[in-house]
């Protein structure tokens, strides 16, 4: 039975070397996607053999940012499987094993080139305007030579030897794809160090995991041709592969932290939803039928397919994320909401351990509709504090006419002579003020948006109304009359 008449097997194996690029959520979102529309598994892998660069403190915040984006995995390091283990860094065995395999057809040799040596070749191919590759240099050493080389201290890495001809896979996106040996050169299975080079390991384990379909970014396409070499050489069936087109930024070059925020991380902790980021990326690079945006999670799983998912980059449109993340925040239940803004509302300052809960979820369901992102809070959040409460220039200005006086005087007058229950304390009193006054529309209602919240725009009245009461209305006006 072929590798693609199994049940699929995806998955995506991250290096715990930095935070989890948006990019790479992505190439986890497709794989998730693709086992969730197929009934498959989705493993998760840390390729963790970058001792210089690994750090447990990433690997950790890599899972936590997949939880957060609620991108499960039936298989993986925390939760084992019938194919672990699941860090590669634990697998060194069977990399050594494997590497025995290798040496006993013949097809690799040691090579005992030095940094210097390898650079120097490098740059003469490049100034002849020739590919840069390796020439081959210690593929038919002797064997005396070789222990000379060992003698002197140096340690050999292992080189598999390509040989000539084509290597030729379909790619499920892009379609049939060839790749020339000749312009490969001998590459590196295992380093000096003994460490086995990515190309190595990764077919090993995907082959070993029973990986039946490898679903990454375009910029592995070369590393495809090279894994191709060693499942004939190991004979082992070959995965099906899908190599998706890169995330840009407006410049159309890969998304970096020059154009932004880029790690999920980030995004996170400026009050982004794990539901908007994951509809964005899933609409990035046309991956549906239809142009509906807004989707929930099983409409992007029944309707996800790799036959959509397009060749060319698409850029990363921050504005979109956002109009998108507001979107889910005005969507949010209120209970869902407010656990969720709790870090931000303590980040505003704000001591939510001795607050009324029902008080956070009526100032929450009152800024709700102008919330961009969670971290919006605390530009609202001292409408609704006197500790926290100011008259900015731009409503300052607006008070400083006589009109405005006339106004606040009589919304004064009115709110110290009514006795009304808060939710209807805005109509009873905005009525009132508006016959005496003979004002309406914007000539009534800017001077008391300023005064009660110190800004020109913001939450609806009625809400501000209703939560701060009476009182504290009154008390507000008397202090900003007597300034």
């Amino acid at each position: 039975m072929s590798r693609q008449t199994k049940i699929p097997r995806v998955r995506f194996a991250p290096s715990p070397t930095g935070d989890l690029h948006v990019g790479n959520a992505r190439t986890a979102l497709f794989n998730w996607l693709f086992a969730r529309h197929t009934g498959g598994r989705f493993v998760l892998r840390i390729e963790d053999t970058d001792r210089d660069r690994n750090s447990d403190v990433f690997e950790q915040n890599i899972l936590a940012d997949l939880k957060w984006l609620n991108l499960d995995w039936d298989e993986g390091p925390d939760k084992g499987g019938p194919f672990g283990p699941y860090r590669q860094s634990e697998r060194l065995e069977l990399y050594g094993r494997h590497l025995h395999r290798l040496r006993e057809k013949g097809l690799i040799y040691p090579c005992f080139c030095t940094e210097e040596e390898l650079e120097a070749e490098r740059a003469s191919l490049i100034s002849r305007r020739m590919t840069p590759r390796y020439l081959g240099k210690c593929r038919d050493l002797d064997e005396k030579t070789r222990g000379r080389l060992e003698a002197e201290g140096r340690k050999p890495a292992f080189r598999f030897s390509v040989g000539r001809g084509v290597v030729e896979f379909n790619d499920l996106i892009r379609g049939p794809m060839k790749f020339d040996c000749e312009a490969i050169g001998d590459f590196i299975i295992v380093r000096s160090t003994g460490v086995p080079a990515y190309n190595f390991a990764v077919v090993v384990d995907d082959h070993l995991m029973e990986i039946t379909h490898v679903i990454r970014g375009e910029d592995h396409l070369s590393n495809t041709a090279l894994q191709l070499m060693l499942y004939g050489a190991f004979e082992y069936d070959r995965p099906a592969f899908a190599h998706h087109a890169l995330i840009l930024g407006k410049d159309r070059k890969k998304l970096a932290k020059r154009h932004g925020a880029v790690a999920v991380r980030e995004f996170r902790t400026q009050g982004f939803l794990p539901e908007a980021l994951i509809n964005y990326l899933s609409l990035l690079g046309g991956s549906f039928a239809d142009s509906k945006e807004v989707r929930t999670v099983d409409e992007i799983i029944r309707g996800f397919s790799m036959d959509r998912v397009g060749k060319s980059g698409a850029v990363f449109d921050e504005g979109k994320l956002r109009w998108l993340n507001s979107i889910y925040i005005r969507s949010d239940s209120p209970e869902n909401l407010l656990a969720r803004a709790l870090p931000f509302l303590r980040e505003a300052g704000l001591e939510v351990e001795g607050a009324d809960p029902a008080w956070l979820r009526s100032v929450l369901e009152a800024i709700r509709p102008n919330l961009v992102t969670l971290a919006d809070i605390g530009e609202y959040l001292d409408i609704f504090v006197e500790e926290k409460f100011s008259i900015r220039p731009s409503a300052a200005s607006i008070l400083a006419g006589e009109e405005s006086a006339r106004v606040l005087a009589a919304l004064l007058d009115v709110l110290e002579s009514v006795d009304i229950e808060r939710e209807a304390l805005y109509s009873a009193v905005i009525g009132e003020v508006s016959k005496r006054t003979g004002l309406a529309g914007k000539q009534l209602l800017m001077p008391v948006r300023a005064a009660l919240t110190g800004r020109r725009k913001g939450p609806e009245l009625e809400k501000i109304f209703a939560i701060l009461g009476r009182d504290t209305l009154v008390n507000r006006l008397k202090k900003l009359m007597e300034k």
